[in-house]
């Protein structure tokens, strides 16, 4: 008797596991980071994106219309630092819940993830001791030099596609100070990046933009392949324009002639 009882209860156990275990695999994306009250947003320090104030607080153009989203949304936002050749596995171990950080929507990325619509167009550039830019005006004539990219970067790609000796870094900031310290001899990053960061008045006075070896790109947003959570973000953020405030924050981080209209 003591027997059949407790082969009718791991019985039982069973269909409440499976059950349980149904109702995760069906819940959608949006109900699991509603339900948790957080969305765990994975992000590198890539200024006018994301990037930490004096106080160390992170702030940014990404980083405020993150917050304004998450705001309709009903959830807290929490950003992390992640490595960005990690980013697909850091979205299906579900140890992020979205990559938002001024991410190009290549192809690779559109497989591996479901993205939201464009929101800001971008390019990938050459970066260079100002003094030097003159001097390379063709990708031909680029064939000598030594770059950074960050890893699992569009601008690493562009470095390959055009068999350009490229050193792999974990930022694009780090590309920056290999530029800076002489290590090699330029980087290639995002045009937004390169724009806020050297001439005039910036951290990398000494360094100046280049050409640019994709002319033109897009930024959007990762979720886990198959989310719901892309549409209801593109809905919300044309919501946001219709209010004002992407236009409000893009003209805060200087990115206006950026936006992608709605």
């Amino acid at each position: 008797m003591k027997r059949i009882i407790a082969l009718v209860l791991a019985a039982l156990m069973l269909i409440g596991m499976t059950a349980c275990a149904s109702k995760n695999d069906s819940e959608s994306d949006m109900a699991y980071i509603k339900d948790k009250g957080t969305m765990i947003v994975g992000i590198t320090d890539y200024a006018p994106m994301n990037y930490k104030d004096d106080s160390g607080e992170w702030i940014g153009f990404d980083t405020e219309l993150t917050l304004a989203v998450a705001e309709k949304l009903g959830v807290e936002v929490e950003f992390i630092e992640i490595s960005w050749d990690n980013k697909e596995f850091e979205l299906d171990a579900k140890s992020i819940d979205c990559v938002w950080n001024g991410m190009t929507l290549t192809d690779g990325v559109k497989e591996a993830m479901e993205t939201s619509e464009a929101y800001l167009t971008n390019a990938q550039v050459v970066v260079m001791s100002a003094d030097a830019v003159a001097n390379y005006t063709t990708i031909e004539s680029l064939a000598d030099l030594t770059f950074a990219a960050e890893a699992g970067s569009a601008g690493e790609a562009a470095l390959k596609d055009n068999n350009l000796n490229c050193t792999a870094v974990s930022t694009q900031a780090n590309a920056l100070l290999e530029v800076a310290a002489g290590s090699v001899d330029a980087c290639v990053i995002d045009s937004v990046m390169a724009g806020a960061m050297t001439g005039a008045g910036t951290s990398y006075e000494d360094l100046g933009i280049g050409i640019a070896l994709v002319a033109e790109e897009e930024y959007g947003i990762g979720f886990r392949k198959g989310s719901d959570m892309a549409a209801e973000v593109d809905a919300i953020i044309a919501e946001l324009e219709a209010e004002g405030v992407v236009a409000e924050i893009a003209e805060k981080y200087n990115l206006t002639n950026s936006l992608i209209a709605g």
